[in-house]
């Protein structure tokens, strides 16, 4: 199946196409099967997605009750001293969740998950790690990289972080009957979730990484951690083989920093150096693949756009276009009796 490149104006104008995109594949999958599976992402670029997404489910446009998500990643290491407190971070993903999309839905999805890498405790982690060296390997040509625990380990910590957290989560999603429609955003230096540059793309299920130092220091210069003490150091998360198995899977991608690897991805080789480019391999096999790219992002495409129509790329420019209404206005209604983010 071709690759769909659609271009936006803005941010505001983004959020409203790729929501669009996303409630009609949702109305489908409904209409014929009665359950609809969502991947989501974190970060800035889906927020307008969300707001727009809550908004249609509340104006009855799909039952939101038939819908299951799962997210892509999660930190191992946040402030807490246990897992309930890890959860409960506000830089954790799932309260990230909680506060842009599942806190606005009037009728809750059926079921939502998020890796679970709040249940390790990153100073035992660490440890069991440095007790057993033999016990697992290091993959990847990059700072952040694959840690790949020997299913026969001796470690009762790293054997149970294999099953219970990293298999375990891959069977949840494989008895969901996998993921209908994954969104996803284009990293800087173009990963996936935390399947970080340079990562192999074999064997990228689920995977437990210990960050590259730049993911650790741009957290605090974001304001995310008052210290690169403070930032975690591991995050559980889907690789590229297991994200490019939904049916769909939509690349959100805004601001001038992402328009070199969203260039890269498309117009270089296929290659783990830049992650994102995995859903070339995935298009090509058959998969739905949607980029939705505001200006900025698509800056380092639009000078190829016939090179990449002429590759069989369907671009569907939008550009010219407006959101009807801006992100920033859509409100919500939360039932009084309800906690703020219940």
């Amino acid at each position: 199946m071709p690759v769909t490149v659609v271009l936006t104006s803005d941010f505001d104008h983004l959020s409203e196409v790729a929501a669009d995109l996303l409630v009609e594949r949702i109305q489908r999958g409904v209409a014929t099967r009665a359950r609809f599976t969502l991947g989501l992402a974190t970060g800035d670029t889906p927020t307008g997605v969300y707001k727009w997404l809550a908004k249609a489910a509340n104006a009855g446009e799909f039952d939101a009750s038939l819908v299951t998500s799962f997210n892509l990643d999660e930190y191992v290491g946040l402030p807490g001293g246990n897992a309930q407190a890890r959860v409960l971070h506000p830089q954790s993903y799932g309260f990230f969740m909680i506060q842009e999309l599942f806190g606005l839905l009037r009728t809750k999805f059926a079921t939502t998950h998020v890796p679970w890498g709040c249940l390790i405790d990153q100073p035992a982690l660490i440890a069991e790690l440095a007790a057993y060296p033999q016990d697992w390997t290091e993959l990847g040509t990059g700072r952040g990289r694959s840690i790949v625990i020997d299913p026969g380990t001796s470690s009762p910590l790293l054997r149970w972080v294999r099953a219970e957290v990293l298999d375990a989560y891959r069977a949840t999603v494989d008895a969901a009957g996998g993921i209908d429609l994954q969104i996803i955003g284009a990293g800087g230096r173009g990963h996936v979730a935390f399947h970080e540059s340079g990562i192999p793309f074999g064997d990228s299920g689920m995977l437990l990484v210990r960050l590259d130092d730049t993911t650790v220091a741009d957290a605090v210069a974001d304001g995310h951690f008052a210290t690169e003490a403070d930032s975690p150091r591991y995050a559980i998360s889907m690789g590229a083989e297991l994200v490019y198995q939904a049916r769909t899977v939509v690349l959100l991608a805004h601001g001038p920093r992402k328009a070199t690897p969203v260039a890269a991805s498309l117009l270089e080789e296929v290659s783990d150096a830049v992650p994102i480019s995995f859903g070339r391999r995935y298009a090509d096999a058959g998969g739905e693949l949607l980029y939705v790219l505001d200006t900025a992002a698509a800056a380092g495409l639009r000078p190829h756009l016939q090179e990449l129509a002429d590759r069989g790329v369907v671009i569907d420019d939008r550009s010219h276009q407006r959101a009807s209404r801006a992100v920033a206005e859509l409100t919500f209604h939360r039932d009084p009796q309800r906690r703020a983010l219940g």
